[in-house]
């Protein structure tokens, strides 16, 4: 197996368990791996530190292990069968839910891989050329080791590394059913489009904030922002709202959250839609909601264009604040892994100021317990929350 050697001192961060190798820190490397090779990292004296997926750019190794190993099949099955233990420690796997996040990168200790289950289905992202290439091992441990699940869609089109020029392409690794299937989350059913739809097919990160929401809902009139496939609207409906407007710039997407809705509640006169551009719908609809949602999708995804997304989330919240009601409640997140959650909460403290309303914060949120946070790894907490109470 090749070999990384680190420039002196430059092994802190691995003595301390963080499971990321910058290239800045490389002193040499042994051969010439290819990308998503297994290489073994040793510090400048020449102890073993880590093994784990090579590939090129600022993160050179995505660590697998820290201890020295065998990387095969077995130790596959045993990342997922841990995975799937910690689900239904907290909870997860039960009859009236068969929606969660069975892998979640670092938070696992799987870097680089993303699976999502949708009652018999799998659906698995690769961020990294090593997770793809050992896709196929990898769906193989997910059959064997998560009880009821038969097939496996592979989903990485769009999240692999371009320079790695892997051309992948998604498709059934395992099974095959075409059909569009719905699962179950707390009790309700969502349409999972995961041969088209974003990320997986479901934003399942936000399901205990969606409770939150159906908690705050009766007889308020609702309006969820960047809808996306309706789920707080879904949440809303059944908390008891005394109606639900839902609106996303994608047509597309309302008519998921059409779906959606008439799946939980058909023939509901509560509920309409709007495929508009969000900051047009607000403008236009000024003191008529007193529980608004604003879940935008990532404003920033790199450093470069912080400045400009918490601008961004500033002007939004500070449209959203004057906006409602009062006395109304508004929920807003941001999931930009490069915003922090002080820079996010300055933001909406900015945006409140700005409208001069007095603003007090309810709950701070965050991610679910299957999306779960490796101490040694704070960069894979990403999506922020707050719950406020606008007088």
């Amino acid at each position: 197996m090749k070999k990384v050697y680190l420039k002196p001192r430059k092994e802190e961060s691995l003595r301390r368990f963080h499971p990321w190798v910058f290239s800045g820190a490389i002193q040499s490397i042994e051969g010439n791996p290819e990308e998503g090779e297994l290489v073994e990292v040793y510090a400048a004296d020449r102890s073993f530190l880590a093994i784990g997926h090579y590939q090129i750019g600022s993160i050179t190794v995505r660590v697998l292990s820290f201890v020295q190993c065998t990387v095969d099949q077995p130790f596959w099955c045993e990342r997922i069968r841990a995975a799937r233990e910690l689900r239904k420690a907290v909870g997860l796997v039960r009859n009236d839910n068969s929606t969660y996040r069975l892998v979640h990168g670092e938070g696992d200790h799987l870097p680089g891989l993303i699976v999502d289950v949708y009652d018999q289905t799998a659906v698995m992202q690769a961020h990294s050329a090593g997770m793809h290439l050992v896709r196929k091992e990898l769906a193989q441990a997910i059959v064997e080791e998560v009880e009821g699940v038969t097939q496996v869609f592979y989903k990485s089109e769009t999240t692999l590394p371009f320079k790695a020029d892997l051309q992948p392409q998604d498709g059934y690794l395992i099974g095959g059913d075409i059909r569009i299937h719905s699962a179950t989350e707390n009790g309700l059913q969502f349409h999972v489009d995961w041969l088209r739809g974003q990320k997986t097919g479901f934003f399942i990160d936000q399901r205990d904030n969606r409770l939150l929401l159906e908690q705050y809902s009766k007889n308020k009139q609702v309006l969820n922002m960047f809808c996306y496939t309706g789920g707080f609207s879904v949440y809303a409906m059944r908390g008891g709202a005394q109606l639900v407007h839902s609106v996303d710039s994608s047509a597309k997407a309302i008519e998921i959250t059409d779906k959606n809705i008439a799946l939980n509640f058909p023939g509901d006169k509560r509920h309409m839609s709007y495929a508009e551009d969000a900051f047009k719908f607000l403008a236009a609809n000024e003191n008529a909601y007193d529980l608004v949602v604003l879940d935008p999708p990532a404003f920033a995804k790199h450093r470069d264009a912080v400045r400009n997304a918490l601008r961004g989330y500033q002007k939004l919240n500070a449209r959203g604040i004057s906006q409602i009601k009062p006395g109304g409640i508004l929920f807003t997140f941001s999931c930009s892994q490069v915003i922090s959650k002080e820079q996010f909460r300055l933001a909406v403290f900015s945006a409140a100021a700005e409208t001069g309303r007095k603003v007090r914060i309810l709950h701070q949120l965050t991610q679910p317990a299957d999306h779960p946070v490796n101490i040694y790894h704070p960069e894979g907490e990403y999506l922020k929350g707050l719950v406020l109470y606008v007088e």
